[in-house]
């Protein structure tokens, strides 16, 4: 399992937002993505301006049924990635919170 990896540097590094980051892409590739939750929540708090874990992030809380933190979450991936000119994210984003709306 390669979350195994990754929780193993995670916790020799817990600082490390790449690890952790990793770590919850491991785990939802494992179909565990509750457990991957915690993880980009810690990346998003981390980095202000980190686009990508705030999407995978609203996505998994889609899939828990938290609607309104996924709400919260997308909304902030969608300033971003209108500030950093990511189209394509852009439009996934809006796609998700249209659904969410």
């Amino acid at each position: 399992m390669r979350s195994q990896q990754f929780e193993a540097l995670v916790r020799a590094n817990p600082e490390n937002e790449l690890y952790r980051f990793s770590l919850g892409q491991a785990l939802e590739s494992e179909g565990r993505g509750a457990d991957a939750i915690p993880h980009y929540e810690w990346c998003c708090a981390r980095k202000a301006d980190w686009m990508v874990p705030r999407i995978l992030l609203g996505k998994l809380l889609i899939a828990a049924g938290r609607r309104d933190d996924a709400r919260k979450i997308l909304r902030e991936a969608l300033a971003l990635s209108v500030e950093q000119q990511h189209e394509d994210p852009e439009a996934e984003v809006r796609g998700l919170l249209a659904d969410l709306e």
